[in-house]
């Protein structure tokens, strides 16, 4: 068995040194070692060993298995130190090369829309409050005078979790929660921006869009205070030249109800395509909060009034530059994206 072990060892260290790559050496490492090796098969058999000679044999074995994981560890580096030699080779690097520069990224349009609507607003008072993107069917229909069945939700019944959990479809319920968080105290002067959801998809619409909608609840609160808001928000938007319009409409939560367009930013109110040969281009919705929202809301109608409104950010956006597809905001082109870095 002493003769078997030195044989295997001699054998081992000349194949182990031929190992032309790692794959080769941990084959021949497994074929000695492993647990089916040569070696490990004849140290199973050590109970066969004569008592006084088992001392022996197991030392030579010991020395044997030393001698064959040292070649193996060696030859190991050796193999490693070549194919790094060769990588080296293959992947020369020119160190004299100029560095290439790491493009800067940039905001995206509708952050820096949104950004700029909120510091115009902050500007006037208004403070910043946001809600929940799932929300309760009570905060985005009901608490906003759109019970269930009502004509006013079949624009906007969308994405329904379950019976009373949906996607928000605008950013109103954000003002009942925050009129319900502050009642009764006075004044409530929020705006919400974020994400809504709706099952519009075209041109002109996606099913996820972004809102700007602001609520405004005091004593003696008048359409005139709603028209001077309004009438500042655009000219800080679009310049000191944009008027206003604002057109009798319907809303659930608000009741006189307008839309309110901008003179035209593409033509100065001349007559354009972009604004249909009118010189107006609608951008928002308002109005004096509906009675029955005020109730809702913690506060009695009879001892104050309030406006709210509400706009896409995307339609501000688009008017603002000159872009005709809202799908561009979100199909992530470098070439659109680039343009307003």
């Amino acid at each position: 068995m002493r003769q078997q072990l030195e044989d295997i060892g001699v054998k081992a260290l000349a194949l182990i040194q031929k190992a032309d790559s790692l794959k080769e050496l941990e084959e021949l490492r497994v074929m000695f070692l492993g647990k089916k090796g040569e070696l490990t098969r004849i140290l199973r058999r050590m109970g066969d060993v004569p008592a006084d000679q088992r001392p022996i044999i197991g030392k030579a074995a010991n020395q044997a298995r030393d001698a064959i994981e040292a070649a193996v560890e060696k030859r190991k580096r050796e193999l490693e130190a070549r194919e790094q030699e060769q990588r080296l080779r293959e992947e020369a690097i020119d160190v004299t090369l100029p560095g290439r520069p790491v493009p800067a990224g940039g905001k995206h349009p509708l952050q820096v829309v949104t950004e700029e609507i909120e510091n115009i607003f902050l500007g006037m008072g208004f403070e910043i409050a946001r809600g929940p993107e799932v929300e309760l069917d009570y905060y985005n229909f009901e608490a906003l005078n759109i019970p269930r069945d009502h004509p006013a939700r079949d624009m906007q019944d969308s994405f329904y979790i379950s019976d009373d959990i949906l996607l928000r479809t605008h950013t109103s319920p954000v003002q009942i929660r925050a009129m319900r968080a502050r009642a009764p105290r006075l004044p409530v002067r929020v705006i919400a921006p974020g994400r809504v959801y709706r099952r519009d998809d075209d041109v002109t619409h996606s099913p996820m869009f972004h809102q700007v909608e602001g609520i405004y609840v005091d004593q003696g609160i008048s359409m005139a205070d709603l028209k001077g808001v309004l009438l500042a928000f655009a000219r800080e938007m679009y310049g000191e030249k944009t008027e206003i319009r604002m057109r009798p409409s319907y809303f659930p939560f608000t009741e006189p109800s307008a839309e309110v367009d901008v003179s035209c930013t593409m033509c100065r109110s001349q007559g354009c395509r972009a604004c249909g040969f009118s010189g107006w281009l609608e951008i928002l919705g308002a109005g004096m909060v509906h009675p029955r929202v005020l109730e809702n809301g913690g506060y009695n109608p009879e001892e104050v009034s309030g406006f709210a409104f509400g706009m896409g950010i995307e339609r501000i956006a688009m008017l603002k530059y000159g872009i005709d597809d809202i799908r561009l905001f979100f199909q992530n082109d470098l070439r659109f994206l680039k343009q307003f870095t």
